[in-house]
């Protein structure tokens, strides 16, 4: 039974690696791919007749690494740069703006049409209003480079905002208004934290060198998560100022740490440490995926109402984008306005609504819909991108071909050219 569990972990481990190389040129993303083989294995395990063990309550604990792993491979890549200021305000807004008309939108609804209380309503419409970063950067290659690195820093700061919020609304215990005046005079605390364990932890990546560094840098980031949690504290930010201060690390080198630290060799330190990290969020994020299709309620997905839950949600996320989008940034709407999947964020927030707290018309099967409705409009939107992008390729090279042909002929001929 052992090498049974080995060889099918193997083997999913494998599949996995297959989806993300192949997602690069199907443009299918391997979101999809993870869960529809999440939903496979559990009608071949129900076919069978086989019993296996009840996993599901292991999902918020893979879900809890899989947040604190994106929210630092996240903050590792956000580069603060002056020739980026312009594309980092638009980006930032249309992510704080998107997220929150969005959530304040759905939270009225749900308040005034059908009686939700406000916090509940909040909880529950925040995780529909993120953008999943790691579908829309890994979908983005084929764009401009100044659309794709609107993609990257849109999708970036719409999860750092929307878990934040989240974490905010979901430690306050008493009004809204409390749990932000809670977070207002915590955040001075959680700063100063994290500075100090930012220092700690880049000494340990930079001066020690046993040949176990990296595991126990993410294990104590995972810890310091925990503690800041059961504190009270916002814990992200926690995660997110560490990526940050990393990431940034050229702004010290004209300070007193320069005759402390050698910054190539930090550099580099560093750039393993995100290469394990990658490969690590890559392993919790593929069992993660693959948990949640095969405990994903099929009936559920078929469901007139929530299916016509699920579709009334993907209008106004696509109403909004494209109001944003044309009117506000003033940016061609295609094709940035395929770009709002929503992925595993949605997901590990959706979890970690208390059950007290859940809203039974955002069910479980709705946000499943949303996300893989999201995601196959973004797979569609992309394939026409691609296929309109190679035929204005196509047609530059023949008119490049034909400028060149004729210049030939005016040389060979003797004219020149009008």
């Amino acid at each position: 039974m052992t090498n049974i569990i080995i060889l099918i972990l193997c083997i999913l481990i494998l599949l996995s690696y297959v989806f993300d190389i192949t997602s690069r040129y199907s443009k299918i993303p391997g979101v999809i791919l993870l869960i529809a083989l999440g939903i496979i294995i559990q009608l071949i395990i129900k076919a069978l007749n086989v019993e296996i063990l009840n996993m599901k309550p292991v999902l918020p604990v893979i879900g809890t690494l899989g947040l604190v792993m994106i929210v630092l491979e996240a903050s590792l890549d956000l580069k603060l740069e002056k020739r980026k200021r312009g594309l980092i305000i638009k980006s930032i807004s249309s992510a704080f703006i998107l997220f929150a008309v969005f959530t304040m939108v759905t939270t009225l609804i749900l308040v005034h049409w059908f009686g939700f209380n406000i916090r509940d309503s909040f909880l529950n419409s925040i995780p529909l209003g993120i953008i999943s970063s790691a579908v829309a950067i890994s979908a983005a290659s084929l764009l401009k480079p100044d659309e794709k690195e609107f993609i990257i820093y849109e999708s970036s700061f719409s999860d750092i905002f929307g878990i934040i919020i989240f974490d905010l609304i979901l430690i306050s215990h008493g009004t809204v208004g409390e749990g932000i005046m809670n977070f207002i005079l915590n955040t001075f605390l959680t700063v100063i934290i994290s500075i100090i364990i930012t220092s700690v932890l880049a000494i340990l990546l930079h001066k020690v060198n046993y040949h176990i560094n990296y595991v126990i840098i993410m294990t104590v980031v995972v810890l310091v998560y925990v503690l800041a949690k059961l504190a009270h504290l916002p814990a992200l930010l926690l995660v997110l100022m560490f990526g940050l201060i990393l990431a940034n690390n050229r702004f010290l080198e004209n300070t007193p740490v320069n005759k402390y630290v050698d910054f190539n060799k930090f550099r580099s330190d560093l750039g393993s440490f995100k290469k394990i990290l990658s490969e690590l969020t890559f392993l919790v994020r593929s069992f993660f995926f693959i948990m949640f299709g095969y405990y994903t309620k099929i009936e559920g997905l078929f469901n007139f109402r929530n299916l016509i839950t699920a579709f009334c949600v993907i209008a106004f996320i696509f109403l909004l984008r494209y109001i944003f989008i044309r009117f506000v940034l003033r940016l061609p709407v295609l094709p940035l306005l395929n770009f709002a999947p929503r992925g595993l964020i949605t997901i590990l927030l959706f979890l970690s609504i208390p059950f007290a707290s859940r809203i039974e018309l955002l069910n479980e099967e709705v946000i499943t819909l949303v996300i893989l409705l999201t995601i196959i409009i973004l797979m569609i939107g992309n394939i026409g991108y691609r296929k309109e992008k190679v035929r204005i390729e196509e047609s530059a090279k023949n008119e490049e071909v034909t400028t060149i042909t004729d210049q030939t002929v005016n040389n060979l001929t003797g004219q020149s050219p009008n």
